[in-house]
């Protein structure tokens, strides 16, 4: 008899110990995998950088500067985003602030020469600034093409000067010299002080500085 229950309390707390230890496997499991449930469903979220996302925004216009940028139109192939992918006398074509300029640069057979670069920085002077100069005698200069083309590749210098290169003495594609006075985001431009409206504006193969007067060689 004492036989008997000595093996009957041994199997129960078998039994017990068998019991709680599958128990406490399970609770272990459960939690590993509410925990890796969590960990898996939590979204991935990538680091990102807010100058980055404002650059790529504005894009083609996000570095220039200048009142005069706001008269630029905002879409189209007159905008910044539009001038960045055409050369730089197919670009300013389509900009509405540089209709005179173009319209000279067609008369004094420089739209090639200009397009085919490989590389310029171009002072474009606005209709207004070109509206300075008296009717008859700005009539005169584009009938008078060797005239036209001194002046306007006066407004051309070899290379892309950014910000902070272009001021100082440069050499025009016209054999003379130019200075750009001034730092940050103003700059006037030789002798005449003409004052930098837009710039740093790309194309595809130049630096563009829009200006409010014409400069004369």
């Amino acid at each position: 008899m004492k036989t008997k229950l000595h093996r009957t309390t041994g199997l129960a707390a078998l039994a017990l110990t068998l019991s709680l230890g599958m128990a406490a496997c399970g609770s272990d499991d459960e939690g590993s995998t509410a925990t890796d449930t969590a960990s898996s469903a939590a979204p991935s979220t990538p680091e990102e950088t807010p100058a980055e996302e404002s650059t790529e925004a504005m894009g083609a216009g996000a570095q220039t500067f200048g009142p005069g940028c706001e008269l630029v139109p905002t879409d189209g192939a007159g905008s910044f985003d539009g001038m960045a992918t055409e050369p730089v006398a197919t670009a300013a074509s389509a900009n509405p602030l540089l209709g005179t300029l173009v319209t000279a640069v067609g008369k004094a057979g420089l739209v090639d020469t200009l397009n085919s670069a490989d590389g310029l920085t171009v002072f474009a002077p606005t209709d207004d600034a070109f509206n300075k100069i008296p009717k008859k005698d700005l009539n005169a200069v584009l009938k008078d093409k060797k005239t036209l083309t001194s002046i306007l590749t006066h407004h051309v210098v070899a290379g892309q000067l950014s910000p902070d290169q272009v001021a100082g003495e440069h050499e025009t594609l016209n054999g003379d010299m130019i200075t750009v006075e001034g730092s940050g985001e103003e700059f006037t431009v030789g002798d005449e002080n003409a004052a930098v409206l837009c710039g740093n504006i790309p194309t595809a193969n130049a630096t563009v500085y829009v200006v409010d007067t014409v400069l004369m060689p």
